[in-house]
C-alpha cells in the first residue's frame, strides 16, 4: 500500500517509522478515532439504542473486517493496515475514555483488551453496573488527574484515549500528547464532531501519514496551545 512518512521518521515496509519505535519507550497519552473528512466521529442519531449514530460502522471499514458490531481492541478480526493499528492498541497499558463512550459500550464488559485498567473522568457518581468491572475507575477530579492515574498505571506503555468531549478537555488541560486520526475519505453532513469546541489554537506537528485507499492516518504530535 502507499504510505507517507511524516518528518524526521524512517518507514518500514508496513508504513510504522523507527520514530514510532522510539516514542513507544516513553509513556504518552494518544487520541485514536476515525473520522469523517468533514470531521464527524459519529453520525446522526448518535444514542444508547443506536451507538454512534447512522452510519457509524461507514468510519471504520478501513480495518478490513465484515461485521455489523462496532469493532474493539478484542473481538475485531481485521486485516492488513487495521490490523497492524488494533497491535499498536493493544500495546497500550490503560484506556482514558469519556463517559459517554463507555456507557455506550457499557464500559467494554469490563475489558477494552488484555485486561488494562480504564479511566473515566466525570463528575458524576458511576452507574451501578460499574460494580461489577473493578477495572474500570471513575475519576471525579478532573481529566489532569484522569491522565495522571492513567500514565501511571499504564507504567511505559502509552494511554489510548477515546471520545470528542475527551479530547477536547484534555487538549485544554495539555495533558494529550498526540492524535492518531484515522480519515476517512466521506463526508457526513451530520453528526458528532471530534474538536466542536475548543478552548484555543492548538498547533501539531506532523509524525506520521500512512495513505491508502480506505483512509488516510495521521499522527499528530501536540506542540503548543494558546
Amino acid at each position: 500500500m502507499p504510505s507517507r512518512a511524516g518528518r524526521n521518521s524512517s518507514t518500514s515496509s508496513n508504513g510504522f517509522s523507527g520514530t514510532d519505535r522510539e516514542r513507544a519507550l516513553v509513556s504518552r497519552s494518544v487520541l485514536y478515532m476515525s473520522m469523517s473528512l468533514d470531521g464527524y466521529i459519529a453520525g446522526p442519531n448518535d444514542e444508547p439504542g443506536n451507538p454512534g449514530g447512522d452510519n457509524f460502522m461507514r468510519l471504520h471499514e478501513w480495518y478490513g473486517f465484515a461485521s455489523d458490531a462496532a469493532p474493539t481492541a478484542e473481538t475485531v478480526n481485521a486485516s492488513g493496515i487495521g490490523s497492524q493499528f488494533l497491535d499498536e492498541i493493544k500495546g497500550t497499558g490503560a484506556v482514558l475514555s469519556g463517559r459517554n463512550t463507555v456507557e455506550q459500550v457499557d464500559h467494554w464488559g469490563g475489558d477494552h483488551h488484555d485486561g488494562v485498567p480504564i479511566f473515566v473522568p466525570s463528575h458524576r457518581a458511576p452507574g451501578p453496573s460499574v460494580a461489577k468491572y473493578p477495572l474500570v475507575t471513575y475519576v471525579a477530579d478532573g481529566i489532569a488527574s484522569a491522565m495522571a492515574q492513567a500514565k501511571a498505571a499504564a507504567g511505559d506503555r502509552n494511554v489510548l484515549v477515546h471520545g470528542a468531549y475527551t479530547a477536547q478537555a484534555a487538549l485544554a488541560a495539555g495533558v494529550l500528547d498526540e492524535l492518531q486520526i484515522h480519515q476517512v475519505p466521506v463526508l457526513f453532513g451530520g453528526g458528532r464532531r471530534l474538536f466542536d469546541v475548543l478552548a484555543g489554537r492548538v498547533e501539531l506537528e506532523i509524525v506520521r501519514v500512512i495513505d491508502t485507499p480506505e483512509a488516510t492516518h495521521i499522527r499528530y504530535r501536540m506542540v503548543s496551545r494558546s
